[in-house]
């Protein structure tokens, strides 16, 4: 039997008391992701991004929260702005953006728990900077300008791109 090289979670279902809250806030928190509720039940619904239904949510009126999920994005401009989304949801911070060296070099995250008490984390992996770091001082010959990390990290990703290519 040939083996799937990397398994890929499919879908996951989380229990939740009340599923109108529940709605009202993860369509706001992962919609800044760009998810969106792709699928609805009776008694629940799925969301994810474009046609995905990976993440549910499920009606339970045993469900206990404390649950821990994680959603990997690309940049990290995505997890301030779900953290942020989140927040204005009617969630609370579990962990402010940034980066958590104790997980990984590059491990930049942010936790948010809904109002049932379940952790919701968005985590990305990408090296680089946020559009929230302050531009940075370099001096020229004739004049001092203000250049952008994040355009700098662009050219570097472009170059490095172009160079593995040519390989």
């Amino acid at each position: 039997m040939k083996q799937t090289p990397i398994v890929a979670l499919d879908h996951i279902s989380v229990p939740v008391r009340d599923l109108e809250v529940a709605r009202k806030f993860y369509g706001t928190a992962l919609g800044a992701l760009g998810m969106r509720i792709n699928m609805e039940v009776s008694n629940a619904f799925g969301m994810g991004s474009k046609k995905e239904k990976i993440f549910w949510l499920v009606k339970d009126k045993k469900a206990a929260g404390e649950g821990h999920y994680a959603l990997r994005v690309k940049n990290r401009e995505e997890v301030n702005a779900f953290h942020s989304a989140a927040l204005n949801a009617g969630g609370k911070s579990n962990g402010k953006p940034g980066l958590r060296p104790a997980y990984g070099p590059n491990y930049y995250a942010a936790f948010v728990r809904d109002r049932e008490g379940n952790n919701i984390e968005v985590v990305c992996y990408a090296r680089g900077v946020t559009s929230a770091t302050p531009p940075r001082k370099t001096a020229t010959a004739s004049r001092t300008r203000t250049k952008s990390p994040a355009s700098s990290t662009k050219r570097t990703t472009a170059a490095r791109s172009v160079g593995q290519r040519n390989k």
